[in-house]
């Protein structure tokens, strides 16, 4: 039996593989996953109860082994890259995972293992240099979308100094709030525009496009998930700004961007439109809208002076998840393995196949 708390603290050693793979390694894993709720501990191999901590598994079928990874069910749902059990075929891959993991809430991926979909991040991709190859993504976009970012937090932080986010200040307004509600909703335009262009979205570049086609984004990324919390402050309830957006009713549903419309334009009878709520939910739109697209980790790690202000006001998760969205990574695992044993996926992720996105 191992100690779960070291083997996570210094890692486990396993050998390296080339990163291309063989031929006959690439092809092994065009099939679904299977996901679902643990409910016991083998502890042949842990001394620790796992499951309690790590309640989410998925697994699959490599053409040697089964192959199964740990997962939370909170914060970002994140697939534990370094949890990874590994055993011979040796019957039927669902029989593995209900003798093995106490497998419950039993269900099939929607994506094959290993697939991504271009510009979008889901749980189960983690590293940072896996996020250009994985979903297509650029380190000139990331910059300029994390400076455009970082001058939004930074207005806020400056609002912040004078408006506490009181039940009293949250509905406080100005020309200070008014600015930074249309610069940070001017900015999410940008955004959804941005991604409907990469989605070659009915010919989206020089097109008028409205709330009824931004709307489609919501599903495809996953905003409806993003949750945030102002940390500093007591809040009666976390920002979820894209929870209510609605076809049938695209600008209104989001009221933060329906208040942006309408101080505007209405500067005179619609200033109160521009309230500290209305700036933190739009904000906070901006934060969903990378995430989604470059993922947290890369946002909430770094060295610099944006994840310095995100982690200083915000905290972020993700609620209401469906775990057949999440990405699966492929595995190289070594033919000549035996046994039911830990292995370290980390170091042994082989290349994403990138699916573009489809609005």
């Amino acid at each position: 039996m191992f100690d779960l708390i070291s083997m996570l603290r210094i890692g486990w050693p396993c050998d390296r593989f080339d990163h291309g793979g063989s031929s006959r390694a690439r092809e092994d894993l065009l099939m679904k996953a299977l996901t679902y709720r643990n409910t016991k501990t083998n502890n042949r191999i842990w001394s620790e109860q796992v499951h309690e901590t790590h309640p989410r598994g998925f697994a699959y079928v490599t053409n040697t082994h089964f192959v199964h990874l740990y997962g939370w069910d909170a914060g970002f749902w994140t697939l534990h890259p370094r949890m990874a059990i590994v055993q011979e075929i040796e019957g039927e891959l669902r029989d593995w995972v209900e003798r093995e993991f106490g497998a419950q809430e039993v269900s099939e991926t929607s994506l094959d293992v290993g697939a991504t979909v271009s510009a979008v991040w889901r749980p189960g991709l983690y590293f940072d240099d896996h996020f250009l190859q994985a979903i297509g993504n650029s380190e000139k976009e990331f910059s300029s979308a994390g400076q455009a970012l970082r001058l939004l937090l930074e207005r806020l932080d400056e609002l912040l100094l004078y408006i506490e986010p009181s039940q009293g200040g949250l509905a406080s307004y100005g020309h200070k709030s008014r600015e930074l509600l249309i610069l940070a909703c001017t900015e999410v335009e940008n955004q959804w525009r941005r991604l409907l262009t990469l989605a070659n979205y009915r010919n989206a570049v020089g097109r008028h496009l409205t709330t009824t086609d931004y709307v489609k984004l919501a599903p495809k990324l996953y905003l409806r998930e993003f949750q945030f919390t102002l940390k500093p402050y007591d809040m009666p309830e976390p920002f979820c700004p894209f929870s209510n957006w609605d076809n049938a009713n695209p600008t209104r549903s989001i009221q933060w961007y329906d208040a942006y419309n309408k101080t505007k334009h209405d500067r005179e009878e619609q200033f109160s439109q521009a309230s500290l709520t209305n700036c933190l939910f739009a904000v906070t739109a901006n934060l969903a809208l990378f995430c989604s697209r470059f993922g947290p980790f890369m946002l909430l790690n770094e060295s610099g002076r944006l994840s310095s202000l995100v982690n200083q006001h915000f905290k972020i998760e993700l609620t209401g998840c469906d775990v057949r969205d999440f990405y699966v990574p492929k595995i190289k695992v070594p033919e000549n393995l035996r046994g039911i044993r830990i292995f370290d996926a980390a170091r042994n992720f082989d290349v994403w196949d990138t699916n573009p996105l489809i609005v």
